[in-house]
């Protein structure tokens, strides 16, 4: 069992972050085939948050194979010093809670459907002038997008008012069939033009409505519960309201999209009401303005992300890992242009594919050039520039390259969603018969990069060939096989998405859990046959026969923006002694030691320790300002430290650590960041 401390009663639930734009455009091939770019969100969360009790709590999270339960562990707290021990070791009390998923609770999926519908009757009561769209169930709850005037805060409140009267009233929800034509004669007797586009992208028959007594009705295939009165109305909350575009398309009427969550009961409504008070307390965004760690000027443009001093120490640590790790598994470092004619990107595809993601172009000297959105191409570009023989492979390429991608201004989101990013983007070119191997030391590499920065839990998907792909049965067999054999060399379990594959080859695709258990998809490998093909690159066999090499795709942090924002969250901003960009303050009691302070400042500087000197304010502000800061490390002068050339540390992980000399401190805190520890 996982310790977590004296946090008290805990709870755990799944939950997705909500979309910031609303967009039914389906993706692209490209789009599908690369998703390292930094548009994953949140997948699952468990919470933390103290009980009324003074009781000591261990918790850990059981995994169910549909739900996430937590169990709370009650043990007694320990004695104080003077106290009289406990020696009474027995079993302790365990408080268990279960928060269902659409896929794990029929009932729970019943419930939110039927939400989405009693909402869309509550507004159509209080704003009859209101057009209903869509009105499905989501992961944690549901939504309905009307077209209608903006709506407040104050309108959510009495939206759900009107909700809890129709759910107290207990009317039954009666499911009809009816002709197309019938339908299309019922919509529009009552003037709703929405819902006939959407009858007209129905393919199956009978239609099938959905009435709640004999006052509502929508367009609907179910399930839903049988009454009202089924929902408990304390267990609703509507969460806010969003713009959509109408089939996500810009040129369409914007919508007002109303949010709402739904539970089976009061108590999984609570725990989510508290996971979303600590998702918004880990928020990188409000983090990152803080700790002063990046910021997107609007002056700028959105999506473009700066990188403040304190931000890029942090990222230089990152990079110089990555670099480090990678030049001594035999990848060599490249760098390579922003910007490229077009006509690499029709050589590469992704103008017929991914052009809807790529800014536009622009001419120079009645040429065209294009910013690019993906690395690969430029790397393929290196392979190429000389023949190559069998004896050449494996050849490893990789580079932190930073691609443009279009993004629609509504779906941008912190560094989760952004425009300029930078991957951490590697090219394998390889023979078939070393597939496997060098999947193996990629999933090898993953492991030690995502180990440095305290990531070791993963959930793994090995994706196969899709309907429409390139290359042959035998080559897709034989490199599926490859990767299989990798991922079970490697000892690692997978879930197989079938036919989920990239159009030009199988990937692994793996997901990262952070300290709160949410699920962040950063590393993919992915087999290409395309590529090779598209630019005709070829080696020379030991038969002197020209041949194609298989290439390999991957990246391990997926971008280095993202990635960020992950580490942040999953810190809470309290970035370990080795990560912190300021491991140390130094602070004078008095002006009076601040010359010795500046001296102590300097020798940590140049024994690579990353310090500061902060003066001005009174001691207290001073360590108040450095805990909110959330300095690990503060080295406190006062005039017994200044005459004996010492320094009282107080670790922000550890309480006061005591009087030491410069030395001791600077020897304490290049061991303890080396070796990745507290001090």
């Amino acid at each position: 069992m996982k310790s977590f401390g004296t946090l008290g009663k805990t709870m755990a639930l799944s939950l997705s972050s909500q979309p910031l734009f609303a967009s039914s455009k389906p993706l692209s091939p490209l789009k599908n085939a690369f998703p390292f770019s930094p548009i994953r969100q949140i997948s699952t969360l468990f919470l933390l948050y103290p009980s009324n009790n003074n009781a000591t709590t261990n918790k850990f999270l059981l995994r169910c194979r549909n739900s996430f339960s937590t169990h709370a562990v009650q043990e007694a707290a320990p004695p104080a010093a003077s106290a009289q021990t406990n020696t009474n070791t027995g079993a302790s009390s365990i408080d268990k809670i279960v928060l269902p998923t659409n896929e794990s609770s029929d009932g729970l999926l019943r419930i939110r459907h039927t939400c989405a519908h009693v909402m869309a009757m509550a507004v159509q009561k209080l704003y009859p002038n209101a057009k209903v769209t869509i009105g499905p169930w989501i992961e944690n709850g549901f939504y309905y997008d009307f077209d209608m005037e903006p709506l407040t805060d104050r309108d959510l409140k009495r939206i759900k008012k009107e909700m809890d009267r129709i759910i107290s009233r207990n009317l039954p929800l009666v499911r009809e069939e009816v002709s197309r034509d019938e339908a299309q004669r019922r919509i529009m007797s009552i003037n709703e033009p929405y819902k006939i586009e959407i009858l007209e992208s129905i393919q199956e028959e009978p239609i099938t409505i959905y009435h709640i007594g004999d006052e509502w009705w929508d367009l609907c295939a179910g399930p839903h519960v049988e009454t009202t009165g089924k929902i408990n109305k304390k267990a609703i909350e509507l969460e806010s309201v969003a713009g959509a575009y109408w089939r996500g398309d810009v040129k369409k009427p914007m919508l007002q999209r109303i949010y709402g969550t739904a539970w089976e009961n009061e108590d999984q409504l609570k725990a989510y009401l508290h996971f979303k008070e600590e998702a918004k307390r880990r928020d990188h965004r409000r983090i990152g303005q803080d700790l002063d760690l990046f910021s997107i000027q609007d002056e700028a443009g959105g999506g473009l992300v700066f990188w403040h001093p304190k931000g890029a120490i942090v990222r230089h640590i990152i990079e110089d890992t990555w670099k480090k790790i990678h030049m001594e598994r035999g990848y060599d470092l490249l760098y390579t242009p922003h910007v490229a004619k077009a006509d690499l990107w029709k050589i590469s595809g992704h103008l017929d594919f991914y052009k809807e993601n790529m800014f536009d172009q622009m001419e120079i000297e009645e040429e065209l050039f294009q910013l690019r959105p993906m690395n690969c191409p430029y790397h393929v570009l290196v392979y190429k520039r000389q023949l190559h023989s069998y004896r050449d492979f494996p050849i490893r390429v990789a580079e932190l390259g930073t691609v443009y991608r279009y993004e629609l201004s509504g779906s941008l989101h912190g560094l989760f969603r952004v425009r300029g990013f930078t991957q951490d983007d590697a090219h394998i070119f390889c023979l078939e018969d070393q597939i496997k191997d060098e999947i193996r030391g990629v999933l090898d590499l993953t492991e030690e990069i995502l180990q440095q920065f305290g990531f070791d839990k993963y959930d793994v998907n090995l994706s196969t060939r899709p309907e429409k792909a390139v290359g042959d049965d035998e080559i897709w067999e034989r490199a599926t096989s490859a990767l299989k054999d990798a991922l079970e060399d490697k000892g690692w379990s997978y879930q197989i998405d079938d036919g989920g594959g990239a159009f030009y080859g199988p990937k692994i695709d793996l997901k990262i859990e952070d300290a709160l258990g949410r699920k962040w998809q950063c590393s993919t490998i992915q087999v290409d046959f395309n590529l090779p093909q598209r630019f005709d690159i070829t080696y020379v066999d030991s038969n002197q026969e020209r041949k194609r090499p298989i290439m390999i795709h991957r990246a391990v942090l997926g971008s280095l923006e993202r990635f960020f924002g992950v580490l942040i969250e999953n810190y809470a901003g309290d970035f370990p002694l080795w990560l912190s960009p300021i491991q140390a303050r130094v602070l004078p009691v008095t002006d009076a030691q601040l010359q010795y302070c500046n001296e102590v400042g300097k020798k940590l500087k140049a024994s690579g320790i990353r310090a500061e000197v902060i003066s001005g304010e009174r001691l207290p502000k001073l360590i108040r300002n450095a805990e909110t800061q959330k300095i690990p490390l503060m080295a406190v002068v006062g005039p017994k430290e200044a005459e004996t050339q010492t320094v009282t540390v107080r670790s922000r992980f550890a309480g006061e650590l005591g009087n030491m000399s410069i030395d001791e401190f600077i020897s304490r805190t290049k061991t303890a960041s080396e070796n990745r520890t507290f001090l």
